[in-house]
């Protein structure tokens, strides 16, 4: 379903995205320095962790607003969305990327760069959204 130029097309069209390495040197999407997506590989703790339902293929780690809408997209879509023990008490999931539509792939990351976008910048793109909708 979905891939890392996905991943990449959709942050371009996101104001004041910048795509770095993380500190592990895998890439990582921010806005104005804060990280809102990123390739998370499993690590062996998390292997450890998740066992025989360790998915396989590309993960992409993602900012949300908060736990509430963490544990609502685990429960809405476990085939889609996972956490490890890591992630525990922290506002991000864990995503099988070639399991996401890309039109909900598109809905998580824009309301990643929205949670982690400075409040005017935000509020600019949204009017901006709402201006090209009229």
């Amino acid at each position: 379903m979905a891939s890392w130029e996905d991943v990449r097309r959709i942050a371009a069209t996101l104001p004041e995205t910048t795509e770095h390495g993380s500190y592990d040197g895998l890439p990582a999407w921010r806005v104005r320095g804060k990280p809102f997506v990123w390739e998370r590989p499993l690590r062996k703790a998390d292997l450890a962790a998740l066992g025989d339902a360790a998915p396989d293929g590309p993960i992409l780690g993602a900012r949300v607003p908060d736990v509430g809408a963490k544990e609502a997209l685990l429960a809405d879509d476990p085939e889609v969305y996972f956490t490890t023990p890591h992630f525990d008490g922290y506002p991000a999931v864990l995503v099988r990327l070639e399991r996401i539509e890309l039109a909900e792939l598109t809905e998580l990351m824009v309301e990643a760069w929205y949670d982690r976008a400075p409040k005017r910048l935000a509020t600019a793109y949204r009017a901006q959204g709402t201006a090209q909708a009229d």
